[in-house]
């Protein structure tokens, strides 16, 4: 498999880049990332997805698009308002990257089904909006060796991390948040969101799958990002793997 002519021109500017080049643009075009959630952060998450050049995408939601989405989510325009955003965020991608395979799920992902989604993905870029699905999503890649990528924004805050936890010395996101699906969550249309931030977190969270995919630089698993856009700081915290979890503790 080769790249052809406008391959070439079009990921020039990947081509020329030392640490990825034609032999990492080849292994994004062979690659299949699932992106859980096309809101706030899949939304850019999946433009600079399909702009990368990942082969296949397969894009998991079961809402519908609506005006106060259009705040934040910039996949979407106003003609887009009522449809399932699963069909237009496929529309918007393959207005951006014909070359791309995108495939659809319109339904929300859940423990029983979420290991059959992953099985066949190369990372999971999680999005989504409520802590059961993160946990579904969380316990599948875990026990299908899939790296994890999990970006969440709220009011003017943002957190990114990668989760390996089947390896020694790397955390699952279970050591990070704990087991606890019963906690009380606040959603965005309760406490607001700055439109901006999801952009900022939807694309470190696409920069991160591209990594997973052709590891260059630093390998950012097993560390948490925080962005705080009141004070314009980013801050790394390195997150221990807990031995007693009951999920990667033993592994």
């Amino acid at each position: 498999m080769n790249l052809d002519a406008a391959e070439l021109e079009r990921y020039a500017r990947h081509i020329v880049l030392r640490d990825i080049g034609g032999v990492g643009q080849l292994k994004l075009r062979r690659s299949h990332v699932l992106v859980i959630g096309a809101g706030g952060i899949g939304s850019p998450a999946i433009q600079y997805l399909a702009t990368a050049g990942v082969g296949r995408l397969t894009i998991v939601d079961d809402d519908h698009v609506e005006l106060s989405n259009l705040q934040r989510q910039t996949l979407f325009g106003t003609s887009d308002i009522g449809l399932a955003k699963v069909d237009a965020a496929a529309d918007a991608v393959r207005r951006l990257n014909p070359g791309v395979e995108v495939c659809t799920v319109n339904e929300r992902i859940s423990a029983s089904s979420a290991s059959a989604f992953v099985a066949s993905a190369d990372v999971v870029l999680d999005g989504s909006d409520n802590f059961l699905t993160r946990l579904a999503v969380a316990d599948a890649t875990l026990s299908k060796r899939v790296p994890l990528v999990s970006a969440a924004v709220a009011e003017f805050e943002g957190q990114l991390g990668v989760f390996r936890g089947w390896e020694t010395d790397k955390p699952c996101y279970r050591c990070f948040v704990g087991a606890d699906p019963e906690r009380e969550e606040v959603t965005c249309a309760e406490q607001g969101v700055l439109g901006a931030l999801t952009g900022i977190m939807g694309s470190l969270a696409a920069l991160e799958a591209v990594r997973a995919i052709f590891p260059f630089g630093e390998d950012s698993a097993g560390k948490l990002l925080l962005v705080d856009a009141l004070g314009l700081r980013f801050r790394t915290l390195t997150l221990p793997k807990d031995p007693g979890c009951p999920s990667c503790g033993a592994r």
